[in-house]
C-alpha cells in the first residue's frame, strides 16, 4: 500500500509541485533588472534626440529643397 501512495505521490504531486514552484519564480522576476531599466531609459533618451535631429534635418531640407518629400 505505501508503495501505491508513493507512486501516485511521485507521478502527481511531485510534477505540480515542481511547476508550481518554477511558476512562482517565473511571476517574481517578471520585471526589469535595475540595468535593463537604465538601458531602456538611455535608448529612450537616444530616440528622443534622434527624433529631435531628424525634426532638425526636414526643416533644413523643407527650407533648402521644397518638395524633397515627393521624391523620397
Amino acid at each position: 500500500m505505501s508503495e501505491a501512495v508513493a507512486i501516485v505521490f511521485v507521478i502527481c504531486v511531485l510534477p505540480l509541485a515542481i511547476v508550481m514552484h518554477y511558476i512562482t519564480k517565473w511571476k517574481a522576476t517578471k520585471g526589469l533588472t535595475q540595468d535593463e531599466e537604465r538601458m531602456l531609459e538611455d535608448l529612450w533618451r537616444d530616440s528622443q534626440a534622434m527624433e529631435s535631429r531628424l525634426n532638425a534635418l526636414e526643416t533644413i531640407l523643407d527650407d533648402e529643397v521644397p518638395g524633397w518629400r515627393k521624391h523620397v
